[in-house]
């Protein structure tokens, strides 16, 4: 017990708000994630089944671990700007993705913390969001919090805004109490999923998942969900905005997360990587990302977005960004907006943005 409390205390001084112990053992949702995978769930994100053994027998990662010790870090939900963002031409991006990238900044805190461990006697070996580790199945195990219907780590103080960290260590640490699903008969998260990516019994659909289309996904967003994505470019919260355990958080302003669209399709490659490089923003490739603004900037409806749009479908080397385009002067549908399109058509030599084309001006996007 004196070694765990050491263990918290270090964790709150590095800013760690929760801190829980579990036992390493098979993971008792393995047969779930094995379904889910099955299922299609995972999308492209194939990595998941390629380290599904190490996932669910963690002791081939680390032959010596005999508990992980988790951690949540916090972070602040954002309060959108008071804007009409149709009007304003402006996107949203996740509330985690402000500020530099929190892969270095919670690794190097959980880095410390492993230390602090090692001086105590034990062996470690610390991830955060990477690694085959199931984050949510040892942060359960460990106390941190239950497994909400929008698939995230709930607790009860800190709802969901915060990261998870893990140091497995060979220590053997008396394991924590597993905390009781509070989650009840809410479904809000189920409800107002913009694109009905979650589902009963714990299931999110990756394919159907905003956050999953804006930042996994590289290829061409499925016609039928592009109005849903609304304006969010990179990531999206609504799952965790719409939460009761998330009501009392405090919100930082969230003007920076609500950028200017038409700046951003300009962007090319080396202003890209220049402006993201050390943030979270940069996990999207900058033609994904331009991707995704060239559709929000169709969700807007607005005829000042036209032009913008017309130099990205004639001018931006990536098809992909002209084929997102097309779609996008397509639902503004002016006239303007067909003539950019009928205009390029003869000109386009991608077949997919040909298409793009064709069904933008037969007005069935």
């Amino acid at each position: 017990m004196e070694l765990k409390a050491a263990i918290r205390r270090d964790a709150q001084g590095l800013g760690f708000v929760l801190c829980g112990f579990a036992p390493v053992q098979p993971p008792p949702h393995g047969e779930f994630v094995r379904e889910w995978l099955r299922d299609g769930n995972a999308g492209t994100m194939s990595y998941l089944g390629r380290g599904l053994k190490k996932r669910l027998e963690p002791w081939r990662t680390f032959a010596e671990a005999r508990s992980v010790v988790t951690v949540g870090f916090p972070y602040h939900p954002v309060r959108p700007p008071p804007i009409d963002w149709r009007t304003e031409l402006r996107g949203r991006i996740a509330a985690y993705a402000a500020g530099p990238d929190y892969h270095d900044v919670v690794l190097s805190k959980l880095e410390q913390l492993a230390m602090a461990i090692r001086r105590r006697g034990g062996a470690t070996c610390a991830y955060v969001d990477t690694g085959p580790v199931l984050e949510r199945e040892w942060a359960r195990l460990g106390g941190i919090g239950w497994f909400g219907k929008n698939t995230m780590t709930l607790h009860q103080h800190h709802g969901s805004w915060f990261f998870l960290g893990e140091i497995f260590t060979d220590l053997e640490l008396d394991p924590e109490p597993i905390v009781p699903d509070h989650c009840g008969t809410c479904r809000r998260c189920l409800e107002l999923c913009p694109t009905g990516a979650l589902k009963d019994d714990y299931v999110m659909d990756a394919r159907l998942c905003i956050s999953y289309l804006t930042i996994e996904f590289r290829g061409v967003i499925p016609r039928q969900l592009r109005r849903q994505i609304g304006n969010w470019i990179f990531g999206c919260d609504v799952c965790q905005d719409v939460c009761p355990w998330n009501d009392k958080q405090p919100a930082r302003d969230g003007r920076d997360l609500s950028p200017h669209l038409p700046g951003l399709l300009a962007l090319d490659r080396g202003e890209y990587e220049r402006r993201f490089a050390a943030t979270a923003i940069s996990r999207a490739s900058r033609d994904c990302f331009v991707r995704n603004v060239a559709v929000a900037l169709g969700n807007t409806a607005n005829p000042e977005a036209v032009p913008h749009l017309g130099v990205a479908l004639t001018r931006d080397p990536s098809a992909l960004v002209r084929a997102h385009a097309a779609w996008a002067l397509g639902a503004i549908g002016t006239p303007s907006a067909r003539r950019a399109l009928s205009d390029h058509r003869g000109r386009e030599t991608d077949d997919g943005v040909r298409g793009e084309i064709d069904q933008a001006i037969e007005g069935s996007g």
